[in-house]
């Protein structure tokens, strides 16, 4: 499957009709969770059932294309299997909530009511929209789904396309780093973009500017939308440099080596730059790198991330090393070199055999949920 995401530029009464239907679908699925919360025993063949129902009760169901209203029901059962794969975690969970106005942000049309020709996206009980087709799409299209992200629509057209990137030769290991966001074994350096921090001071103001209005105030709301688009700008920017860094290492490298980082207890310590860390977003880069090694035939391997950046490389020998130095000088070989490309070059020496205790995680096994953090591993 492949999916790819395209701009809609929907006239006046098409964008009514698409926000009609948003709405319609968020008071299905609400109508769907009342009735299995009053449920004693869950019963999903009944739930389905309400939707001819509900189509003779209220006629507005009847203005939306019936298979986005029975997606809503693969949806409401898609996140009960969340919650309950979660409380099986021993993650602490709530119940199911009924969605607000504004919660929904998209509509599913599933295996039909679609079809794409000549720049124009027919949505059935919608119309003909423009659309702007950037790449080539190929393949049977399977689904489609409408996306408002503020105040734009996208289509995501999801395809049977097998799309599969080639690996290459290298064996390297990496250290995920905050002065450099990474540097690898051969010595190469990838440095740190720091998005938010070069885009904080417009953010404070746009955040100032919107504390400023007052409460439901249609400039309330104007500076809310600045303030929601400068956002989506910063998680572009930093979207766009995980994608690019995580699709050339997987087309130069045959395996990876890379820390196997608690993300969730790293992210609990309080002497670390927390806001870098989190601007840097490891969690995604490995989540991203995971994906397209699978999909390559590229391995990754995490290893122990222990002594990592107190080793020295060339004899051995373990030394203090607090987060201020930044350069290993050994005490026993006077060894000098970059503290982040010594930890690199261990990364790849434990691959090696030279540490016993270390950690293989194939591409497709799932990364643990927490925070985009990174520290010097903990002893």
């Amino acid at each position: 499957m492949l999916a790819s995401k395209f701009r809609l530029y929907p006239n006046k009464e098409q964008e009514e009709k698409l926000e009609f239907a948003l709405d319609t679908c968020r008071q299905a699925y609400n109508m769907m969770l009342g009735e299995l919360n009053n449920q004693i025993v869950i019963d999903k063949a009944q739930i389905q059932a309400m939707l001819p129902n509900m189509k003779i009760c209220e006629p507005r169901f009847r203005e939306v294309y019936s298979k986005t209203l029975q997606y809503e029901c693969y949806r409401l059962f898609s996140n009960l299997s969340a919650l309950r794969v979660l409380k099986g975690n021993h993650k602490k969970v709530g119940r199911l909530r009924f969605k607000g106005k504004g919660w929904f942000k998209t509509i599913n049309y599933n295996q039909s009511g679609f079809s794409l020709e000549n720049n124009k996206l027919h949505l059935s009980k919608i119309g003909d929209i423009k659309i702007k087709v950037h790449r080539e799409v190929n393949g049977k299209i399977k689904q489609i789904q409408i996306k408002k992200e503020i105040d734009k629509w996208y289509a995501i057209i999801i395809t049977d396309e097998k799309k599969q990137i080639v690996c290459g030769k290298k064996v390297i290991g990496i250290d995920l780093g905050i002065n450099h966001y990474l540097v690898d074994s051969e010595g190469n350096k990838i440095k740190n973009p720091k998005i938010l921090e070069r885009n904080l001071q417009k953010l404070k103001h746009l955040q100032k500017d919107l504390s400023r209005k007052k409460k439901g105030s249609n400039n309330r709301k104007k500076a809310r939308i600045k303030l929601q688009k400068f956002h989506l700008k910063i998680y572009n920017q930093r979207d766009d440099f995980l994608h690019k860094i995580t699709t050339n290492l997987v087309k130069e490298c045959k395996i990876i080596v890379m820390e196997d980082l608690n993300i969730k207890q790293m992210s609990q310590q309080k002497y670390f730059n927390a806001k870098n860390m989190m601007d840097a977003s490891w969690n995604k880069f490995a989540q991203l790198l995971d994906f397209k090694a699978e999909s390559a035939g590229c391995q990754i391997v995490r290893v122990n991330p222990r002594n990592t950046s107190k080793t020295c490389s060339k004899c051995g020998n373990i030394q203090d090393m607090p987060l201020h130095k930044r350069t290993y000088e050994c005490a026993e070989c006077s060894f000098v070199i970059d503290r982040d490309y010594n930890s690199a070059i261990n990364i790849l020496n434990k691959l090696a055999g030279q540490e016993l205790s270390c950690v293989e995680r194939f591409p497709n096994t799932p990364l643990e949920q927490g925070n985009s953090m990174k520290q010097e591993a903990l002893t």
